[in-house]
């Protein structure tokens, strides 16, 4: 049956001649089997259950098994494929296992032991599988590289990218998650002159290997301009940017699994800070649509690290709420990035870094909602601005090594924090001084070129606003 031939084909890439790898072998069969233990009693289960179910320590929640289920029903191994399209599907099971058990508790027990499952189906594959087996080793680097990035490690969620590349027989699809995957990375490192060298690599392969009209060489082909046009847009080259989105209008036209969660949000960002609010408000929605329903097992539809669709999901829910707070639609503005706040605690847990990125975002909102209204909410500003900074790890005011360390860490939202945090201080008559001081260090660190930490703080039209991306932390 289906298990049958998946533990078949895991064996026979394994060398029996080691004790250490017949053990190693029987981790990767249970893990496997437990996957499709939880899929099975997944679909026994009506909805409400499986919704209300808690995960087991040892199994992933029941959204991944269901994934998994579903991947089963679409095609099983009992078909007589391939073997290069078996190995896919073995990594793929193993890809949705192991996510779902290092998401189960999202703790670092749960990630060493998914990393584990994911590293072994790498050896396993690597021992065994040839040169067809290249595209089950980019699927498997590409979930690696994820998982090590939601742990922190990203030097080591790079070098994992940088692998894909070495493998020669790689399907496109997987190269261009990689490049994207790179280029996010070192976007949130602040790395931009190697992002865009990055950038400029992929849509080099991608013009001299385009296929004539193929949907799947279509949406590749937009994703590069998409990724080059993101760096345009960090880096505040709107005319340059522009080129890259010229064909924004082109992803309308792709439909079920042609269609890309990253692409629709990156254009809806270049819209939105080129001041077309009601048509990037309609590729946010896009974005947000995309990335519930986006099916990763499709070559075309691969992402990495901070580019997943989990990250998009955050993302465009994070750019609606704020799309709407400049354009002074305050109520619907709280909703969404309540829901962002919401998103953000329960992909990276509730004091990680990107939560304080959304609560940065949620403090912007009360202090422009208090101008408009002409209402005072500086307690809960200060509140959410203390909390954002202090998820941030901003450092204090008076440490000697505060600019150094802001080179690399979300300087643009420390920045932010910082400025709307000064400005609650200096109404303040008994801590004015306190707020001269942190507007001052607020000035020195930010260093977007499209606008200014005034601009951005005063919000006096949406093409003049700071629009921060949560997957990159950066305001664009």
């Amino acid at each position: 049956g289906t298990l049958t031939q998946c533990f078949s084909l895991g064996a026979s890439l394994v060398p029996r001649s080691a004790v250490e790898e017949r053990t190693a072998d029987t981790m990767l069969r249970s893990a496997v089997r437990r996957a499709a233990t939880v899929a099975a009693l997944a679909a026994s289960r009506s909805p409400r259950e499986s919704l209300s179910s808690r995960a087991s320590p040892i199994l992933p929640p029941p959204a991944a098994a269901t994934k998994t289920l579903r991947f089963y029903a679409a095609g099983g191994l009992d078909d007589p494929l391939p073997q290069q399209e078996q190995q896919r599907q073995v990594a793929q099971q193993l890809i949705q296992y192991a996510i779902g058990l290092a998401r189960s508790q999202r703790s670092a027990d749960s990630y060493s032991q998914a990393l584990l499952v994911l590293e072994q189906g790498l050896s396993n594959l690597r021992a065994g599988g040839g040169e067809g087996s290249d595209d089950a080793v980019g699927m498997l680097l590409i979930a690696i590289s994820t998982l090590l990035h939601e742990r922190g490690e990203v030097n080591d969620a790079m070098e994992k990218l940088r692998m894909v590349h070495q493998l020669d027989h790689c399907s496109l699809g997987a190269r261009v998650a990689a490049w994207e995957g790179l280029v996010g990375l070192n976007l949130e490192a602040e790395q931009d002159t190697a992002s865009s060298v990055l950038a400029d690599e992929c849509l080099q392969l991608l013009r001299s290997r385009r296929e004539e009209n193929t949907p799947t060489s279509n949406v590749l082909n937009l994703r590069g301009k998409a990724i080059k046009g993101l760096v345009d847009l960090v880096i505040g080259d709107l005319k340059t940017a522009e080129l890259n989105f010229g064909e924004c209008e082109d992803c309308e036209s792709m439909e079920g699994k042609y269609r890309c969660g990253n692409l629709a949000l990156s254009c809806g960002e270049f819209l939105h800070a080129t001041g077309n609010v009601s048509l990037a408000k309609d590729f946010y929605e896009r974005a947000l649509q995309i990335s519930e329903t986006e099916d990763s097992s499709e070559f075309s539809s691969l992402t990495a690290a901070n580019m997943v669709p989990d990250e998009v999901s955050l993302g465009a829910t994070c750019a609606l709420g704020q799309l709407l707070m400049h354009s002074g639609e305050f109520q619907g503005a709280e909703e969404f990035l309540t829901k962002a706040l919401n998103k953000a605690e329960v992909i990276f847990g509730s004091n990680h870094p990107k939560v304080g990125v959304v609560l940065t975002c949620i403090a912007m909102m009360f202090g422009h909602k208090a101008k408009i209204e002409r209402s005072s909410s500086l307690l809960i500003q200060e509140g959410l601005y203390r909390r954002a900074m202090d998820y941030l790890k901003a450092p204090v005011l008076d440490d000697d090594d505060a600019d150094v360390y802001l080179l690399v860490h979300r300087r643009d939202i420390i920045a932010l924090a910082r400025g709307g945090y000064a400005e609650i201080l200096r109404v303040q008559p008994n801590r004015k001084e306190e707020g001269e001081r942190m507007s001052k260090s607020a000035e020195n660190t930010w260093r977007n070129r499209r606008i200014s930490l005034t601009q951005a703080l005063e919000m006096s039209e949406p093409a003049k606003a700071a629009i921060v991306d949560t997957r990159i932390s950066r305001v664009l």
